[in-house]
């Protein structure tokens, strides 16, 4: 029987007979074969099509860019308008897994006709949600082969994407010892973890021999504001079990960094959608994961930046050791390590994560962005460990109680959280806390993390967002 939500009714039962004593982590030894999850990923992909087309047809640009389900059905929710290349983006991803054609088409017609204005948006750093998983997965397929070569249409879609990476790179602001960072959307003082993830909009500008011109037509490296970021990132919003204070528990995260704008000073940790700047919001550990991974494949590739990539890769070990270590055995985090209501889930860290229960929500839409870090550093480091804990993420999210098979809701994976604090997710009747509802980011990077294991399974181009 399925709920209103997309998933199995409420069943407590069910949990408490699932809440065996494992060991306090993700347990990697369980985790299946590659080979294994690919009934599971064709399942994803096969739910995942009618899921775009209900979309598509309810609906309409003047609605804004859905960003969460309520009671099944994909939303708005004016804050800032990051999610739209994630709607797009993934019918491209859909027929890049698939081969269906009339989801490239919806993305490329919605990219042309929608997503101009992100391109030039001086307002938000979320660059590389918007414009990447669209413009940049559209060049992507052409440089594939896997859509018809146009000389015009490859130039529109690099445009685009040198447009889109110089503008984020131009919200800057510089530290005290001499760096800098492409401050967040609540200003110049601001450092989301966050942006780690959509440096690949002005990664993949330089890479297409574009700079930023500043004042006096100076020209300003992107590839070096990129390997700055990281740097600051790396350094300001990771802890590292070192003794930066009293909180330091290695590979923890801060949502937010705060600089003083008039010396370039670093103030202190600060959180907008966690539940305290001192502990850890799983979305935002999962985007510096993820984030990070993916940079360093980039930066293996460029000689000179031996010091930046060793940066990163301790940044990427201490999160995803992290992960690990604060995540219940079958992968899947609540949305804060610190949250309060954890203490009445016992043990929590050695049972499986509980969707339903009436304490903490889970955030499933961190598991999908923090499994696909897992997987690539894993891979890159040829280290079963991390790469194991990847796939035992993806097996679980793969399937019931977070895939979503009622045909009536909108979401792909369920039971993701948006912003707890303010009290913006759904609580279902006779429940205490969110449950059964999809995000746009979460059902995104799960079809992206599916089609990075579908092309490892079927040996083709690795998945690269480059």
């Amino acid at each position: 029987m399925k709920s209103r939500n997309g998933g199995n009714t409420r069943n407590p039962g069910r949990y408490s007979a699932l809440k065996l004593k494992l060991r306090a982590m993700v347990d990697t030894q369980s985790a299946p074969a590659l080979s294994a999850l690919a009934p599971k990923v064709r399942r994803l992909f096969e739910l995942s099509a009618a899921k775009i087309r209900s979309i598509e047809k309810s609906w309409a640009p003047a609605q804004g860019a859905p960003v969460f389900t309520v009671g099944g059905k994909y939303t708005s929710r004016g804050w800032t308008e990051w999610t739209q290349g994630f709607q797009f983006g993934s019918a491209i991803l859909q027929f890049d897994a698939t081969g269906e054609t009339d989801f490239l088409e919806i993305g490329r017609e919605r990219t042309v006709g929608v997503m101009a204005p992100h391109l030039s948006h001086t307002g938000v750093h979320d660059h590389g949600f918007n414009n990447v998983s669209t413009y940049g997965n559209l060049l992507r397929l052409m440089r594939e082969g896997r859509m018809a070569e146009n000389l015009w249409e490859r130039r529109f879609y690099e445009v685009a994407l040198k447009v889109s990476g110089a503008v984020q790179a131009a919200r800057w602001s510089r530290t005290a010892e001499g760096g800098g960072y492409i401050y967040s959307f609540n200003g110049p003082h601001s450092l989301f973890v966050d942006t780690i993830r959509t440096l690949r909009a002005p990664a993949v500008s330089h890479l297409l021999g574009h700079v930023l011109m500043g004042e006096n037509d100076q020209k300003i490296s992107l590839i070096d504001r990129v390997a700055q970021h990281a740097r600051a990132t790396a350094k300001y919003a990771v802890w590292y079990g070192e003794g930066r204070d009293a909180y330091d528990v290695r590979g923890r995260t801060a949502h937010e960094s705060i600089f003083n704008v008039n010396d370039g000073n670093y103030r202190c940790p600060n959180s907008q959608q966690g539940y305290s700047p001192f502990s850890t919001w799983t979305r935002g550990l999962a985007w510096a994961m993820c984030g990070f991974a993916e940079q360093l494949e980039l930066f293996d590739t460029l000689p000179g930046h031996e010091e930046t990539i060793a940066i990163m890769e301790k940044a990427a070990r201490a999160t995803c050791d992290f992960y690990i270590a604060h995540t219940p055995p079958d992968g899947i985090p609540y949305w804060d390590t610190g949250a309060p209501g954890l203490a009445n889930l016992g043990d929590w860290r050695s049972t499986p994560a509980d969707p339903y229960n009436d304490s903490e929500p889970v955030d499933s839409s961190a598991a999908a962005i923090g499994a696909q870090g897992l997987l690539r550093l894993g891979r890159r480091l040829k280290d079963d460990r991390y790469f194991n804990a990847g796939l035992k993420v993806c097996n679980t999210l793969f399937d019931e109680p977070y895939l979503s098979t009622d045909e009536n809701h909108q979401g792909l994976i369920l039971h993701s959280v948006y912003h707890r604090p303010n009290g913006w997710d759904l609580v279902p009747a006779n429940a205490k806390v969110p449950a059964g509802e999809s995000s746009m980011w979460g059902d995104y990077h799960a079809r992206e993390v599916g089609l990075y294991l579908l092309r490892l399974m079927e040996g083709k181009p690795y998945l690269k967002f480059w």
